[in-house]
């Protein structure tokens, strides 16, 4: 073994070994230093570091090593800010019992799983962390490389806070033949897609997956899934609902239109960076915008290689006709909804305060009308006008005359007036106001909305700077959950809904707040939740009916 003047080890008669950063089930990555150029870099050590394993596996030796030219090609083709820059690979001599080594850049500022031993990470870090995995991704995926193991361990941070992907070792190359016999799951449980447990493989969608619940542990402070065993994860990622977000602010929405257990349902990456950068713009109260799109694409261009973080494009694009989509009949949003008894039960300590009000009402529900007309009278009434396509009819302030479509809403969404502007600008493209859900957020709002009458498509669609637009395809209706008619929601009712919610959670000063308007899991009643956060994640939701009257407050 060659050594160093200093007495360390030396690999390739060039790299010293200085200190082990981290080791996992195959492999060591070592600190290290290039004495030829006078750098510090990270050498990956490609054996198990346990003896036992490989005396077990006598096969696994060349395993390693196919997987290490493996990750050093997958690296090889990405050149990247968010992607770790590989140097060099050390292949033992032909005939030498010896290991592969992956020389690559020295990362200073710790990995994404050494960061969250502290706890949860503040919402506009984790979507600026989101951002990031998620151009490196797009650039492994433009480049035919699925990554396979996107999780924190595999993420590491620059002192500045951005966010490089690492570890390509079990990554999927294009073209490339399978390294592990059938059967074999590759991958961490708690982070691996439901499809490529039953086996399917070779999505884009599946990395996506992934982030998304990388993003859920770094903002809620706790996995979902995580379970006793390996297997019992297994099953939950197969089958158990995923808990609402209570701590991520405008993240929550995004989160859960990407944990849906049908690959062709969540938005892809492009679709997924225009919803994580608007929820930052959400987050910091200024304005979402909207990317130019092509005709018929949802979402911006790719973006060149090295575009800054900054993303500001301007508006008046064209949009694509609403069209039905054939999609699966796999139910797009039960999955990302829970029951308040399963919240408490699987985020522990991180909710910890569940009160319930039999009936509905409580003495901190029931009707606003005595609030009403303060927040009224800051914009226009309006209404939606008679509305959906199910022959419904108005609310006690849905008249058309009210709703004037020519008039933009002023100032917060989250009031009765320009929600009701809101609801007759989507009345006017759509011919309805009878969704699968409606959320509402200072600056902006979102609905999901069925393609056409008695259709199990459905598209998404957004108001802002007084327009409705339609932004692509948002799955299929699940017949087990009942539409809402959004005119017949009790609008006037919220802002003292909004009020008694600061009072429940006791966030009087909040810097995040939403509204979402759906079924509730339990028992397919529409509902209204209001979500509070503030700087440092803390917060909830309160659930209440159409009606304005609460039922339940979950808090962290």
């Amino acid at each position: 073994m060659d050594t160093s003047e200093a007495g360390r080890q030396l690999v390739d008669g060039r790299f010293e070994l200085i200190s082990p950063l981290g080791a996992g089930g195959m492999g060591t990555v070592w600190r290290a230093r290039d004495i030829a150029l006078h750098r510090d870099v990270a050498l990956k050590e490609v054996r198990p570091p346990d003896p036992a394993t490989a005396a077990a596996q006598p096969g696994l030796a060349t395993q390693l090593r196919e997987r290490a030219i493996r990750e050093a090609r997958a690296l090889a083709r990405l050149a990247h800010p968010n992607v770790v820059t590989i140097h060099h690979i050390v292949e033992p001599a032909e005939g030498v019992d010896g290991h592969p080594w992956i020389v690559m850049e020295l990362v200073k500022g710790g990995s994404l799983h050494d960061r969250l031993e502290a706890g949860p990470m503040p919402v506009a870090d984790v979507l600026r962390l989101g951002l990031d995995v998620l151009s490196a991704l797009r650039a492994a995926h433009a480049e035919g490389v699925l990554h396979r193991d996107v999780k924190p361990a595999n993420v590491l941070l620059r002192p500045d806070g951005s966010a490089v992907l690492t570890d390509f070792g079990i990554a999927a190359l294009h073209g490339s033949t399978a390294l592990t016999s059938t059967g074999v799951l590759i991958g961490s449980p708690e982070y691996i897609a439901p499809e490529r447990v039953r086996g399917e493989e070779g999505l884009a969608s599946s990395d996506l997956w992934s982030l998304g619940m990388l993003l859920y542990v770094a903002a809620e402070g706790v996995h979902p899934m995580r379970r006793a065993s390996s297997l019992a994860t297994v099953v939950a990622v197969l089958d158990d609902p995923i808990p609402v977000p209570v701590r991520s602010g405008p993240l929550g929405p995004v989160l859960e239109r990407l944990l849906v257990r049908d690959p062709a349902a969540r938005p892809d990456a492009e679709q997924l960076e225009l919803l994580l950068r608007n929820a930052s713009s959400a987050l910091g109260g200024a304005t979402p915008v909207t990317p130019p799109v092509v005709l018929g694409q949802y979402g911006p261009p790719t973006p060149p290689p090295f575009s800054p973080p900054s993303f500001s494009p301007g508006g008046g694009s064209p949009y694509a006709p609403t069209t039905p989509v054939a999609a699966p009949r796999t139910p797009r949003r039960r999955p990302a909804l829970m029951a308040a008894l399963l919240t408490v039960a699987v985020a522990g300590g991180v909710i910890g305060l569940v009160q319930a009000f039999p009936g509905g009402g409580s003495g901190s529900g029931g009707d606003a009308k005595g609030s009403t007309a303060s927040h009224s009278a800051s914009a226009p009434a309006s209404g939606s006008g008679s509305g959906s396509r199910s022959g419904a009819t108005p609310g006690p302030k849905a008249s058309a005359s009210q709703a004037g479509t020519d008039t933009a809403a002023k100032g917060s969404m989250l009031t009765p007036a320009n929600i009701r502007i809101a609801l007759a600008a989507f009345k006017e493209k759509t011919g309805t106001t009878t969704f699968v859900n409606l959320r509402i957020y200072d600056g902006y709002v979102l609905a999901s909305i069925p393609t056409a009458p008695d259709a199990k498509t459905v598209d998404a669609w957004q108001y802002r700077d007084g327009a409705a637009r339609r932004t692509g395809p948002d799955g299929t209706v699940d017949e087990e959950e009942p539409l809402i008619d959004m005119s017949k929601v009790s609008w006037d009712a919220l802002p003292e809904l909004m009020e008694k919610s600061k009072k429940e959670l006791k966030m009087p000063n909040p810097t995040s707040r939403y509204v979402i308007v759906e079924p509730w899991m339990m028992d397919q009643v529409p509902c209204m939740r209001p979500y509070l956060s503030d700087e440092y994640g803390q917060g909830g939701y309160v659930l209440a009916g159409i009606d304005g009257k609460i039922k339940k407050v979950v808090a962290s």
